[in-house]
C-alpha cells in the first residue's frame, strides 16, 4: 500500500531534504488531502510539534476527520498520545519518546500501552548509518534497527522505518536495508526514506511492507513543481 505523507509546518504542507531544507510549500493541506483522495490512508507529521513549537493539533484533527491519518510529530507524553487518538487519528507514531539516549525507553511504553490500545501505536525507528537516531534526527543512538525492532514488538502493532540516508533526495533508497529489517519481526513495517520509483514500490510490497511517499509522490501530483529543478 502506498501512503502518501503530509508533513505539517507553519499551517502548510511542506517538504524537507534530509530534514532541513525545505523543497516544497504548499498553503492548504485540506487541498493537498483532496489530491491523495484515491489513497485508502494518509500519514500526517506535525513538524512543529516535532520541533517543539505550537502544533498544529486543530489542522491534524480535521484532516483526521476527513481520512484515515497516521499521526506522528511531537507525541511526547501519555496524555498527548490519547489525545492524538480522541482526536481521531487512525494510528498514532511514536518516535523519539520512545527511546533515552541509553537505548529504549520502557517506562514510557508500558504507560503509553496502559492507556492506549496496541493496536493503535506505531513506532518510528529512524536509522542514519543504520544507527537510530532520534530528536529531529540529531542525536544518534548505539543501537542498529536490526537490535531495536524485536525489543519493541510488544508496545505497538506496526513500524514505521526511514532511511534516512536517502530521504528526500530522489535518488532511490537501499532495498536490502528493509529486507534485513523483514527479517527481525514479523510486525508488519512501513517503509520510508527515499523512495523514489514504482519499482522500489514493488518490491517493498513483495517483501509485505507498505510505502510512505513524499518527495516522490508530490513529484508525481504536483508535477508544476518540479517542472525547472533537474534531478537530484
Amino acid at each position: 500500500m502506498i501512503i502518501p505523507c503530509i508533513d505539517l509546518m507553519g499551517r502548510k504542507v511542506v517538504q524537507l531534504v534530509q530534514g532541513r531544507d525545505k523543497a516544497i510549500e504548499l498553503p492548504d493541506p485540506f487541498a493537498v488531502l483532496e489530491k491523495f483522495s484515491k489513497y485508502p490512508q494518509i500519514q500526517v507529521i506535525d513538524l512543529d510539534g516535532a520541533m517543539g513549537r505550537e502544533s498544529q493539533a486543530d489542522i491534524v484533527r480535521e484532516l483526521c476527520r476527513c481520512k484515515p491519518c497516521r499521526v506522528g510529530g511531537g507525541i511526547r507524553s501519555v496524555d498527548r498520545a490519547v489525545q492524538v487518538v480522541n482526536d481521531g487519528a487512525y494510528k498514532i507514531i511514536v518516535g523519539s519518546a520512545a527511546f533515552t539516549s541509553n537505548g529504549i525507553h520502557e517506562e514510557f511504553l508500558r504507560s503509553l500501552a496502559g492507556r492506549v490500545p496496541r493496536d493503535k501505536i506505531m513506532i518510528g525507528v529512524d536509522c542514519l548509518g543504520d544507527r537510530v537516531a532520534i530528536h529531529g534526527w540529531k542525536e544518534t543512538l548505539p543501537l542498529t534497527s536490526g537490535e531495536v525492532l524485536p525489543q519493541l514488538e510488544p508496545y505497538c502493532s506496526e513500524f514505521l522505518c526511514t532511511y534516512i540516508d536517502a530521504e528526500g533526495k530522489l535518488q532511490g533508497t537501499d532495498l536490502a536495508w528493509f529486507r534485513k529489517l523483514r527479517a527481525v519481526t514479523k510486525l508488519p513495517i512501513t517503509a520510508a526514506g527515499g523512495i523514489t520509483n514504482d519499482e522500489e514500490i514493488r518490491a517493498l510490497e513483495e517483501i509485505g511492507m507498505n510505502a510512505a511517499l513524499g518527495m516522490s509522490i508530490y513529484r508525481k501530483t504536483f508535477p508544476e513543481l518540479f517542472a525547472d529543478r533537474p534531478e537530484r
